[in-house]
């Protein structure tokens, strides 16, 4: 018999949002009556815009023809994603972000924890708490970590707790550290870092040999002109950091299916004997062994994002999402409840009544008011008293979820 990874039992519980459904799940079969308004999982509800059904239309008919039939394509991803990725995301914003450090998947949640296998044993990593939970459970299930405590914090990683008192903006380590995640717009709490507050993250990177992996699938959402898009917009950061990006909140791809990761050509990391690597090049040698590339029909409709209609149809939807974020963070906060977040970023963090429990706070909203939110001790500890809510639903879900919190406060 073979042994088994016995890293994977150090998760005790359930991945947070198969937990979510259990729950709503068994609450739906015991009132099979009520109409349950899902804000808890940010899973898009809003169909892909013309622009990418058209490209993509157009990609079935030629795999439809022995002429222009394609098999498996590059890797790393054709180059008329690439090219137009490297001009529009980077290029545009002042970044020396080349196609050739661009490198397209199938997911920026597989991303983030593919990752891990270009870093040896032995690195200190930090994360933020709260945090998207892939960060720290990929880190549990590749050996990184020790045993959970109480509060479900894992021995061997240095957690970077925010708090209210700083706008759930997470502090820079007080030690050194390897390898840190970020997040901005951040995923649980909608909050976003500033110019500055990026400029202190690159700086503490080039300082202490540090590398950022930098997630920014929700930076379609910001609205603020002062605040980057990319963390390539900070001087240095090309030295420093990895960035993930994703069309499933940009372009509705959850379903779909593609993201990419830049990593700069010049980003070292080094050997146990002191020899520097560049990772550029253990990211391609890993990404062309175990990936066989996104199919060639997905990444026209992704290309199909950066021609002026479907830039116009994008940000159209991306309105929709921001005025429903609106909705719940202005009712929220006539209800009395201190929020976060919902201004540049589709989630709004929700303080919950009185510190309740974030579990007791979110059975409560399912039974009382039929509505779902993301508890957010699911985040981590410092998550504990809040919840999240998502602004993916339709505008007529959205306002009658509303209706029924402010009736069930």
């Amino acid at each position: 018999m073979p042994y088994a990874n016995e890293n994977y039992l150090k998760l005790k519980a359930g991945y947070l949002f198969p937990e979510i459904a259990r729950r709503v799940k068994t609450f739906c079969e015991e009132n099979p009556d009520a109409k349950v308004i899902r804000l808890g999982i940010g899973d898009v509800t809003e169909p892909l815009p013309p622009a990418i059904t058209e490209a993509m239309r157009r990609a079935v008919e030629e795999m439809g023809q022995r002429e222009t039939f394609r098999g498996y394509g590059p890797e790393q991803g054709y180059e008329f994603l690439r090219e137009a990725i490297a001009e529009h995301d980077f290029q545009s914003r002042g970044c020396d972000i080349s196609a050739e450090e661009i490198f397209v998947s199938d997911g920026s949640k597989c991303d983030t924890g593919n990752i891990l296998e270009i870093f040896g044993p032995g690195n200190r990593i930090a994360v933020t708490d709260p945090v998207y939970p892939v960060y720290v459970d990929t880190n549990v299930m590749a050996g990184n970590t020790g045993p959970a405590n109480e509060s479900g914090e894992f021995e061997g990683l240095v957690y970077l707790k925010a708090s209210a008192a700083s706008g759930f903006n997470p502090p820079l380590p007080e030690e050194k550290v390897d390898v840190i995640y970020l997040c901005s717009p951040n995923n649980p709490t909608g909050t976003a870092l500033t110019r500055t507050q990026m400029e202190e993250w690159v700086s503490y990177a080039r300082n202490n040999g540090s590398i950022l992996l930098f997630d920014a699938a929700y930076e379609a959402f910001i609205q603020d002109p002062e605040i980057p898009h990319s963390i390539y917009e900070i001087p240095g950061a090309r030295e420093v950091a990895i960035e993930f990006r994703s069309f499933s909140k940009l372009a509705g791809f959850t379903g779909v299916r593609c993201a990419f990761t830049v990593i700069p050509s010049d980003l070292e990391a080094r050997t146990q004997d002191g020899r520097p690597v560049k990772l550029h090049a253990l990211w391609t040698r890993r990404h062309t062994t175990k990936f066989n590339g996104v199919s060639y029909i997905t990444q026209r409709g992704a290309e199909a994002v950066y021609s002026p209609e479907g830039r116009r149809q994008t940000r159209e939807i991306i309105a929709f999402y921001l005025e429903n974020a609106r909705i719940i963070r202005e009712t929220l906060q006539e209800a009395g409840l201190t929020v976060f977040g919902g201004v540049n970023a589709p989630y709004v963090w929700v303080e919950t009544p009185g510190r309740m429990p974030s579990w007791e706070f979110f059975d409560t909203l399912l039974k009382r008011a039929h509505v779902v939110c993301t508890p957010g001790s699911g985040f981590g500890a410092a998550g504990e008293g809040y919840i999240r809510v998502s602004a993916f639903n339709s505008r007529e879900n959205v306002q009658e979820a509303m209706r029924r919190v402010r009736q069930a406060l």
